[in-house]
């Protein structure tokens, strides 16, 4: 694994806005400057050996979450997760009925010299998705066309929605985002996931999650055309929804309403997780110590609280590495992980996003940042797997 610059295309940005790369506010480099969020001119570049063994590791950590869902669901440990108790019997339920799922991204701790390490997974909500599917391998068979790409995305998005359209009583679905993201990040994910389960061919709607309504006489979440919504792929975090009155039908008209990704994945999108791993798999290569509400037997430590974004109201607790961030998170609780910083190449370190689709693992992306916390002033960069 290294890193290497590349001259950017001169005609960068026009292409990766006609692939649809058209939102969000620039990132930042070490001296605070403005930085292209996308930023082709410098790249990560591995062995094919390295990334097998990532991909290897992902499956298994993907195995290992089902497993902890398994655990907290049988234990009735939603205490833990800040989950409001009304919602813990349609959580067991969702898991029960195996309501599909289709992507996830595992943020990982990678720097070519042992396993990849868990840092959080992103099961709910997870962007990034167009630059890693799309923009990165067009930049890659443009730039670099001997070499290969850690990148089968598309096909298995398109795959996967083929597989979950007989647990559907439809095949109409409709995609939603939320209006009141200010940046665009979220509708364009929304539109590109729509896009890979039309070519699976279903039938596919999009509106913002602020337009659905609710038939009172029939009890049933209707569209702008009073058409019944039977299957709605959301990127709205649980945590939000469960929190007001709209959440709450949401949560209450399972399963005549489907909604994806499934409401059992409160507990993988909640850092509570990662506590809960290190319970049932002490001392697992892939991943690091972590505790719930306090730091246990760590004096080096993260603190991050359980629904935090972006890298918001995290603290490092280490000599010479003390940092904190800002942030509206923390009154659900806090868990603690052990502090192993991400890798520094060139001054800048990368937090490694895998991707899974259905239970696979299907490929790569890559933000780096200047800072020690990943956060919303980190770039996107390519990557590509040397042919030799």
């Amino acid at each position: 694994m290294r890193r290497e610059r590349s001259r950017p295309r001169p005609d960068w940005r026009a292409k990766v806005e006609s692939q649809g790369l058209v939102f969000g506010l620039p990132a930042r480099y070490g001296d605070g400057g403005s930085r292209p969020y996308w930023d082709e001119s410098v790249h990560y570049v591995f062995e094919m050996d390295e990334i097998l063994s990532i991909e290897a590791d992902v499956e298994l950590l993907h195995s290992m979450c089902l497993d902890a869902v398994e655990n907290v669901i049988l234990m009735e440990r939603y205490r833990d997760f800040g989950i409001p108790e009304w919602a813990w019997p349609h959580i067991a339920e969702s898991w029960k009925r195996h309501d599909p799922h289709v992507y996830g991204r595992f943020d990982l701790r990678y720097d070519g010299s042992g396993p990849a390490k868990l840092l959080e997974y992103n099961a709910d909500t997870p962007t990034s998705l167009l630059e890693a599917a799309v923009v990165q391998w067009f930049w890659k068979t443009e730039v670099f066309p001997d070499d290969d790409q850690w990148n089968s995305l598309h096909e298995k998005l398109v795959e996967r929605w083929t597989e979950v359209a007989g647990q559907l009583a439809s095949r109409e679905v409709h995609f939603t985002w939320s209006g009141a993201d200010p940046s665009g990040e979220d509708h364009i994910t929304t539109a590109y996931l729509q896009e890979t389960a039309a070519e699976a061919g279903l039938d596919t709607i999009g509106l913002a999650i602020e337009e659905i309504g609710w038939d009172t006489e029939l009890e049933r979440f209707v569209d702008l055309s009073d058409s019944m919504m039977s299957t709605v792929v959301k990127l709205y975090p649980w945590e939000w929804a469960v929190g007001d009155d709209f959440g709450r039908k949401v949560v209450e008209s399972l399963p005549a309403t489907l909604w994806v990704e499934p409401l059992w994945k409160m507990l993988l999108s909640n850092k509570a997780i990662l506590a809960v791993l290190w319970e049932m798999y002490p001392g697992h290569p892939n991943l690091l110590p972590a505790f719930l509400d306090q730091p246990g037997i760590l004096t080096e430590y993260v603190r991050k609280p359980k629904l935090g974004r972006e890298g918001a109201n995290v603290q490092i607790v280490a000599p010479g590495y003390e940092t904190s961030t800002g942030g509206v998170y923390g009154e659900e609780g806090f868990i603690y992980q052990a502090f192993d910083p991400l890798p520094e190449f060139d001054g800048y370190r990368p937090a490694l996003g895998a991707w899974i689709v259905g239970d696979h693992a299907a490929g790569l992306g890559i933000r780096e940042t200047a800072g020690l916390v990943t956060d919303d002033g980190a770039a996107f960069v390519p990557h590509r797997i040397t042919s030799g």
